[in-house]
């Protein structure tokens, strides 16, 4: 590591997204070989010196443990939102230590989660992808979760997914070398769009070819005011007087450009939302039946079956077995 070069550190736990690892590292090799010099160094940190096996089963040596990491700028922690450190204790008084000498600390994509859990993300805002929402915020309700693609906030830099990796990434080489070398880098992997703090992340429809951003302004509008009463569940005819339709007219509309009816759509929602805090939090079913609308758990798990083929239990039991044999928990973004 060189004293005038930009110095990362990535800390990496089991199940943790490789792409996010590769995004964050790809583009700042990249902008070195452009200048011709070492603008930017990196660590891979564990938290003990084993190895470490990412969601794509690949196993990683770190090559410093936690502990002994010195002289970063920055620490970032990647990891699928069940990654806890083994030694808790002795492994955030290492993280704290840093962040009290100016290191920045940040976490990609699940990796927000053992971030909040060490306490360092305590009022402060980070990025939370959106298949990660209502777990984190089951799980963190006082700390405050952004919608958008990346969130710096006070020595704090979060990143919701890969792509939102590299972003963070070109923006850093911007900042430290130029745009110059930041644009060659994108045009190097074909990388379309630069996006910073202000850009909200895209969400998929339950139609595999749109986004939200992609739909008519009446329908899009009914998906946003349906994510908005998830636990306080909202009657169609109210969503579609709010968007100046007939309930006819927003049934037409809305299976034509998503391929389902408002209320099939709106019940996907929330079994979406279900299906977070069962795989990623450990609420009981009635629990997550309240965080979705429901009086009673009964009605959210027959409706469960019908979305996914299995009872939130059963997809418990699933995940937790995929872990306890060491692989990473499904999705990891």
């Amino acid at each position: 590591m060189k004293k005038n070069s930009k110095y990362l550190g990535f800390l990496i736990f089991p199940g943790f997204p490789m792409a996010c690892l590769t995004s964050a590292i790809e583009p700042l090799r990249a902008a070195n070989e452009i200048v011709g010099r070492e603008a930017f160094s990196w660590t891979v940190v564990g938290e003990s010196g084993e190895r470490v096996v990412s969601s794509a089963r690949v196993g990683f040596d770190p090559d410093v443990r936690l502990a002994d990491l010195e002289g970063v700028d920055q620490l970032h922690f990647l990891s699928g939102p069940a990654g806890r450190f083994d030694n808790p204790r002795s492994a955030n008084a290492a993280v704290r230590k840093l962040a009290r000498h100016g290191v920045a600390i940040g976490g990609f994509s699940g990796g927000i989660f053992p971030l909040a859990r060490s306490g360092l993300m305590d009022g402060h805002t980070c990025a939370v992808h959106w298949c990660y929402e209502a777990a984190f915020k089951a799980e963190f309700p006082e700390i405050r979760a952004s919608a958008n693609v990346i969130t710096i906030d006070r020595g704090r830099v979060t990143a919701a997914g890969a792509a939102a990796v590299f972003d963070l990434m070109l923006g850093l080489i911007d900042a430290e070398i130029g745009a110059e070398t930041m644009t060659e880098v994108a045009c190097w992997f074909q990388h379309p769009l630069v996006r910073g703090e202000d850009v909200s992340q895209r969400i998929p429809t339950h139609r595999t070819d749109r986004t939200e951003d992609m739909l008519p302004e009446a329908v899009a509008k009914a998906i946003r005011l349906f994510a908005e009463h998830v636990e306080q569940p909202i009657q169609i005819a109210e969503v579609a007087e709010a968007v100046a339709l007939s309930a006819r007219q927003l049934d037409r509309t809305f299976q034509r450009a998503t391929g389902q009816s408002p209320l099939k759509y709106y019940r996907m929602l929330r079994m979406k939302k279900a299906r977070q805090l069962a795989l990623y939090s450990n609420d009981t079913m009635t629990d997550i039946a309240l965080s979705v609308g429901y009086a009673s758990s009964t009605p959210m798990v027959r409706h469960y079956i019908q979305a996914f083929g299995v009872t939130p239990q059963e997809d418990r039991k699933a995940i937790n077995s995929i872990r306890v044999q060491g692989n990473a928990p499904i999705p990891s973004v």
